[in-house]
C-alpha cells in the first residue's frame, strides 16, 4: 500500500496546500489535477513564458500590457490545462495506475472519484481554459484547439512506444507556439526552433521522472525512455543537453541580429540552463526514486533561469 500522511500521496510534499486547506470532499478532485504537486504546472507554464519573451526579443515593441495579460492568462490557463491533462491521464490509466506503487492510490484507482465524476471535472477545467483561450487572437485560438490532440494522445503513447516522453514534450511545450502567436500574431523559425529544443528538455526531465517507476512499469507493460535508456542513462540524457545547445544557440544568435549585448545575455542564459541540466546528471542516481524526484523537480529552477535571461535581454534591447 501507499504510504500516507493525512491521505497525502507519496510524491506530494507534506505541507502542500491541498492537504492542508482544501475541504476533504474537494480534495480528490484537486489531486486529480495534481494541484498538490505543482511542479508539472510550472513545466507547462514556463514554456509559455519563453514564447512571450522570445517574441519581445525578436520585436521589443511587442513588450506591452498585452504581454503582461498573456503571461497571467498562460499561468492560469497552464494550471487548468495541466489539471485537465492529468485528469484525462488518470481516467485512461486507472487500470495501469493500480499496478504501480507510486500511483495505485490516486483518486480513481483508490475509489475516491468515479470515472463519470472525473469526466465532469475534466469538462469544467477545459471550459474555463477555453474561456481564457478565446480572449487571444485567431492564430493563438487555433493553436490552442490543436493542442487538445496531443493531450488526448499522450496517455496512450506508453502503450505502443518507448517514447511517450516525446509525446509529452509535444504537449507540454505547445505553449511556446501559442504564447508567441498570441503576442506577435505570427509563427516563425525562432519559436519553432525553440519548441523543438524544448521537446528535448521534456524528454530529459521526464525520463528522470520515469526512473521512479521503472520496475513497476516493466511488470505492468508500460513503456518509457527510462526503460529504453536504463543501461546507460547519463550517456543518453547528455545527448539531449547537446541537442538543446546546438538548436538554441543558432536561434539566439540570429535573433540578436548582431547586437553584442543581447547575444551575450542570451548566451549566458542558455549556458546556465544547460549547466543546470548537466549538474542534474552529475547528481542523478537513477536507482534512487527520491533522488530522481528531487532532480526532476529542479527543472523548474532551470526553466526559470532561462526565463530570467530572456526578460533581461528584452529589457536591455528596449533601453
Amino acid at each position: 500500500m501507499h504510504k500516507f500522511f493525512n491521505d497525502r500521496l507519496i510524491d506530494a510534499q507534506s505541507n502542500n496546500w491541498v492537504d492542508l486547506y482544501v475541504p476533504k470532499g474537494l480534495r480528490p478532485y484537486f489531486k486529480l489535477s495534481r494541484l498538490d504537486r505543482p511542479i508539472g504546472s510550472w513545466l507547462l507554464i514556463i514554456p509559455c513564458w519563453w514564447g512571450v519573451f522570445l517574441s519581445t526579443n525578436v520585436d521589443p515593441t511587442l513588450f506591452s500590457g498585452n504581454s503582461l495579460y498573456i503571461l497571467i492568462a498562460c499561468y492560469i490557463g497552464g494550471l487548468l490545462m495541466r489539471g485537465a491533462g492529468c485528469t484525462w491521464n488518470d481516467i485512461t490509466d486507472a487500470n495501469l495506475d493500480a499496478k504501480v506503487l507510486r500511483t495505485k492510490n490516486r483518486p480513481i484507482p483508490a475509489g475516491h472519484v468515479s470515472k463519470p465524476q472525473a469526466f465532469l471535472w475534466l469538462a469544467l477545467q477545459c471550459s474555463l481554459a477555453l474561456a481564457i483561450l478565446i480572449t487571444f487572437n485567431r492564430l493563438a485560438i487555433i493553436l490552442g484547439l490543436l493542442s487538445v490532440i496531443s493531450v488526448i494522445v499522450y496517455p496512450f503513447a506508453k502503450r505502443f512506444t518507448y517514447w511517450p516522453q516525446f509525446f509529452l514534450g509535444i504537449s507540454f511545450n505547445w505553449g511556446i507556439l501559442l504564447a508567441y502567436a498570441a503576442n506577435s500574431g505570427t509563427l516563425d523559425y525562432f519559436c519553432v526552433g525553440l519548441y523543438i529544443s524544448a521537446i528535448a528538455w521534456t524528454i530529459f526531465y521526464d525520463t528522470i521522472y520515469s526512473f521512479q517507476d521503472i520496475e513497476d512499469d516493466k511488470e505492468a507493460g508500460i513503456k518509457s525512455t527510462g526503460i529504453l535508456f536504463e543501461a546507460n542513462p547519463k550517456r543518453y540524457l547528455s545527448l539531449f543537453i547537446g541537442f538543446i545547445l546546438i538548436t538554441v544557440g543558432p536561434i539566439f544568435y540570429f535573433l540578436s541580429n548582431g547586437d553584442f549585448i543581447q547575444i551575450s545575455i542570451l548566451a549566458c542564459g542558455i549556458f546556465l540552463f544547460s549547466s543546470h541540466l548537466s549538474f542534474q546528471l552529475l547528481k542523478l542516481d537513477h536507482r534512487n526514486p527520491v533522488n530522481c524526484l528531487d532532480t526532476f523537480k529542479s527543472n523548474r529552477t532551470a526553466g526559470l533561469v532561462l526565463t530570467g535571461f530572456l526578460i533581461l535581454a528584452t529589457l536591455i534591447k528596449i533601453l
